[in-house]
């Protein structure tokens, strides 16, 4: 332990924690008796005094001195009926007017909150923006869970519901729990506890990532002691011999008796640590701050410490540092804290969620509500309970206040150890009727979920429960011995259904129970929500799927509610709003829409929206600021949130400042990664404009001259680049290509394009076929010598190999210049057509899997080319000869009619049915007439009309020489 502490008057520090008290201790003749036993022990197992005596009776002297304490601390275990049937019993009996509770001492304005929820509930800070803390470790999270079969939750309770009395959060503060973490950028979430199965609970999620904050902590961290404890106790995990060894046997102790066992346990376990120095000075700090808190509010208020309870883990209770108790000295230093600013709300929670956040045994928290359950019947203790909280019943009449029991002096404190650590285990009778309930239950459970159970299973689950019990030293079978041997007797080897035979004992033990926010206690966002979604008429706040169906023609005011709904599936996890029928593109508007919604499944996520804004439309706004001007915003990534913008919000304020920071971006980056994402974003966003918009916004026009440029200069290095892929080389070129009409209107040169082409010396087969189809489109290469090229690499044998990769770049090339399906078609065609099948059929795996790499996307264009090429009927394949076969004809077909003096020349159509043409002619007040045969002389040659109008003609010469 770190600063060697004093333990109180008369006592010197050791290495092994407190010496013995002195002989004028008042403490001396309480446990006199005890420390000569433990002396005996000592001498007996260890031949003589020495670590294990100083360790024993320094476990007295902590007990000595928390129970000295004129501030009566009240140790606690999180989640121990025991514990709060203890402080239901004491907070009666002594009725403190002032309650310090060990819980982040920023929670206290929402724990009034709690009346307006279903427990369990956790309390939660969440700072999204962190300032003072490494920037990986947004978003911050601290929650502490909160059940009703737990001591603290009788405290709140008595605390708020008792007039007069004050309560007091005295812990570090949530912002605290990060200054003190040690790991500095390591700190990794708590890893849960997964179920015997390996498939852990949707439930146990409900806290996210947060960090989880207790009272009462109290656990063995010395492995090898849990080790033992375990097997000595014959039980299986830590839950179960808590239950076992320290429930039970303090469900029916007194008050004095249970403080002085809790603080035994605290000091073994506190003793038995192990030397971890981070943490230890971690704990040892908490016990500063909170005893620091307390004197200030003592002395702040002037409350007399006899009328005050502090409430803390037993691990705590057993405190060894300078500061502990009203007089305790050595000056604490809180520091200030960090300019994060903190959230602060209530998310539901589960039984699941805090088995997994604190390693507990699955199951040990529903048994733990169970057995709270039967405390209070069995004791009719009871319990306190918010007012008004979801099933709480109504309050009775007010009733004479009873006075408080006068609590004994602390020096006059009695030892209650002696007698309960002699006193033999009572052996509870065993309740017959309880465990044959039990068995038939887990039959009748079992039997729903698949298993072939019957009344014999019932019978040898009865039996081999008391059997466990027996083979275990205990007289009753407790809730884990039955579900050994529910285990053993119905699942065998097989489990036919979703859930095994352990998770259907805990169901049936209490289940897992799930917490909800009330209305009332949600933040105004989520409130916003439920209020704009009321038309729908639905619960909301209910767990599970409900299916909303929206019909905007009939019912208009609807529309609205789909615009949250729409906002929601882009801010809220998958699931929470997933739409079944109805899309929301650019442009488009569904009049119907179906949906499935979760909204109660996912509340923590909808209230932890809340601690972002007050609206789903700011909260939107906020993180799509947030993805553009981030350190790691890409020109893809903005151009979607000006979609977003205006998709979701409608705003061309927003969508315009956005835009302009897509052009920053485009401008600073040096890669081609996210050139396909960008040029289908900015089609998109330009087919919108077009139509929507009487002009284009300034920032669109500005994008398409800078990523003109932008792109033009990276072209050459991109073709040669190996980081960059074929898709993405081909993404700039349609960039290009497709916004070059635009691009040149605004004022870009066109040569800057040739030159960026001709630039570039591919290597690469796919880039050098994509290179091609460029130079096809820009006029320097014609589509026949491009099938020249086509047909000299199928003729070469060495380049044969590698012809998919020519057609995998001629495939991505219809990106740029969809033009060129029907020579990709031919390519492919020639090669099918001309190979040899043992030069074909090797490397057709290989074009197979070419395409579907590369370019699976782009596979429909082909196909739907090839079905307009290739004839439609089997038959005619035979007598088929492909277009790019046929020879050029320069004769009108089947030496029929042709135009006076047209020659050859002509549409065949048109000549084959001249009665469209002569109605033309007619409304030009041409009077021609047709050839008969191609022996006639020919009419006039030349343009009628011309002759006839010469004034069109003399304009037109006009116009051009400038006469």
């Amino acid at each position: 332990m770190t600063g060697s502490p004093t333990n109180g008057p008369g006592r010197a520090p050791s290495p092994n924690g407190p010496a013995r008290t002195s002989a004028n201790s008042p403490g001396q003749a309480s446990f006199a008796a005890l420390r000569e036993q433990l002396h005996e022990a000592a001498t007996a197992f260890a031949d003589g005094p020495g670590a294990l005596e100083g360790i024993l009776l320094g476990m007295v002297d902590d007990v000595d001195r928390a129970v000295r304490e004129p501030l009566e601390i009240f140790p606690v275990c999180h989640h121990s009926p025991a514990s709060a049937l203890a402080m239901a019993r004491r907070l009666r009996e002594k009725q403190p007017k002032v309650v310090y509770l060990e819980l982040c001492e920023d929670m206290a304005p929402l724990l009034d909150e709690l009346r307006n929820c279903r427990l369990p509930v956790a309390v939660q800070a969440f700072a999204s923006d962190v300032d003072g803390f490494p920037a990986e470790w947004a978003p911050l999270s601290v929650v502490a869970p909160i059940t009703e079969a737990s001591a603290e939750y009788q405290a709140i309770a008595y605390a708020l519901d008792t007039p007069g009395v004050e309560l007091v959060l005295v812990d570090r503060s949530s912002d605290h729990v990060f200054q003190w973490d040690s790991r500095h950028g390591e700190r990794t979430p708590l890893e849960p506890s997964a179920p015997a199965d390996g498939v852990p609970e949707p439930e146990a999620a409900l806290h996210g990532e947060a960090v989880g904050v207790e009272i009462g902590d109290l656990r063995p961290r010395f492995a090898e002691l849990e080790e033992h404890l375990l097997r000595h106790g014959k039980v299986r995990h830590w839950s179960e011999w808590w239950h076992q060894y320290v429930e039970v046997p303090l469900g029916d102790s007194d008050h004095e008796a249970y403080r002085q066992v809790m603080f035994l346990v605290g000091s073994l376990f506190r003793r038995l640590a192990p030397g971890d120095g981070d943490r230890v000075r971690v704990d040892e700090d908490r016990e500063r701050y909170m005893w620091t808190r307390i004197r200030e509010h003592l002395a702040a208020g002037g409350a007399d410490p006899e009328d005050c309870l502090y409430v803390c883990g037993a691990f705590h209770a057993a405190s060894r540092v300078e500061e502990f108790g009203v007089a305790g000295s050595g000056p604490f230093t809180i520091s200030p804290r960090s300019a994060t600013t903190w959230q602060h709300g209530l998310i539901p929670s589960s039984h699941a969620a805090i088995e997994a956040q604190f390693g507990l045994a699955p199951g040990s928290v529903s048994i733990a509500a169970t057995q709270w359950a039967k405390n209070l019947k069995r004791t009719r203790v009871q319990p306190y309970r918010l007012a008004g909280q979801d099933g709480a019943k109504k309050p009775r009449a007010a009733k004479k206040a009873t006075p408080a029991v006068a609590a004994p002096p602390p020096e006059g404190a009695e030892d209650r150890l002696s007698g309960f650590l002699r006193r033999p285990p009572v052996l509870d009778t065993l309740d017959e009727a309880e465990l044959l309930g039990w068995s038939v239950d887990i039959v009748r459970a079992a039997r729903r979920s698949g298993y072939l159970a019957s009344t014999a299973d019932a019978i040898a689950v009865f039996e081999t429960s008391i059997l466990l019990a027996g083979m275990r030293d205990r007289a009753k079978p407790t809730p884990y011995d039955f579900q050994d041997a529910a285990i053993t007797c119905i699942e065998k080897d097989a489990v036919p259904g979703r859930r095994d035979v352990r998770r259907l004992v805990e169901i049936m033990m209490g289940g897992d129970r799930i917490g909800r926010v009330g209305y009332d206690a949600l933040p105004p966002l989520a409130r916003d929500v439920h209020d704009r979604l009321a038309p729908l008429e639905l619960k909301l706040q209910q767990r599970g799927v409900q299916r909303a169906l929206l019909d905007m023609n009939s019912r208009p005011e609807l529309g609205a509610c789909s615009d949250v709904l729409w906002m929601l599936r882009r801010l809220m996890p998958h699931g929470a709003a997933r739409p079944i029928m109805g899309e929301r593109k650019l442009g488009e508007r569904s009049i119907q829409e179906s949906w499935d919604l979760a909204l109660g499944t996912h509340q923590r996520a909808l209230i932890e929206l809340g601690y972002e804004g007050v609206s789903i439309e700011q909260v939107l706004e906020q993180r799509l600021r947030r993805d553009a001007y981030g350190p790691r915003a890409t020109t893809a990534g903005v151009l979607a949130a000006v979609e977003d913008a205006t998709l979701y919000l409608g705003s061309r304020r927003l969508a315009d400042e956005l835009g302009a920071r897509a052009l920053e971006v485009l401008a600073a980056e040096r890669t081609v990664d996210g050139a396909p994402e960008v040029l289908r974003r900015v089609r998109g966003l330009l087919a919108y404009y077009r139509t929507a918009e009487p002009v284009l916004p300034p920032w669109v026009e500005s994008f398409v001259k800078a990523g003109y440029a932008h792109y033009c200069t990276l072209l050459p290095t991109a073709f040669t680049d190996e980081d960059a892929t074929v898709g993405q080389v081909a993404a700039m070129l349609g960039f290009l290509f497709s916004m070059e009409s635009l691009a040149l209107s605004l004022g870009c040169d066109r040569a800057q394009l040739e030159l960026a082409v001709a630039q570039s010396r591919p290597t690469d087969p796919e880039r050098t076929a994509l290179l091609w189809a460029a130079q096809v489109q820009l006029g320097a290469l014609s589509r026949a010598e491009l099938r020249e090229r086509c047909g000299e690499l199928l003729a070469n044998p060495m380049v044969v190999p590698a012809y998919p990769r020519y057609l995998s770049g001629f495939v991505h090339a219809l990106v740029p210049v969809p033009g060129l399906a029907d020579v990709v078609v031919e390519a492919v065609s020639n090669a099918f057509g001309r190979l040899p099948d043992p030069v074909l059929l090797p490397w057709l795996p290989s074009l197979i899997t070419t395409l579907r790499a590369g370019a699976a996307d782009l596979a429909p264009v082909l196909v739907r080319e090839a079905g307009r090429i290739f004839p439609a009927r089997l038959a005619a394949l035979d007598a088929w000869v492909p277009p790019w076969r046929e020879a050029p004809k320069t004769d009108a077909p089947g030496g029929g009619v042709r135009a006076a003096g047209g020659g050859g020349r002509g549409a065949a159509l048109l000549f084959a049915h001249p009665g469209t043409l002569d109605a033309v002619a007619e409304l030009l007040g041409c009077d021609g007439t047709w050839a008969a045969s191609e022996g006639e002389p020919a009419g006039p040659a030349g343009a009628v009309l011309t002759a006839r109008h010469p004034d069109t003609a003399i304009a037109w010469e006009s116009l051009l020489t400038g006469a």
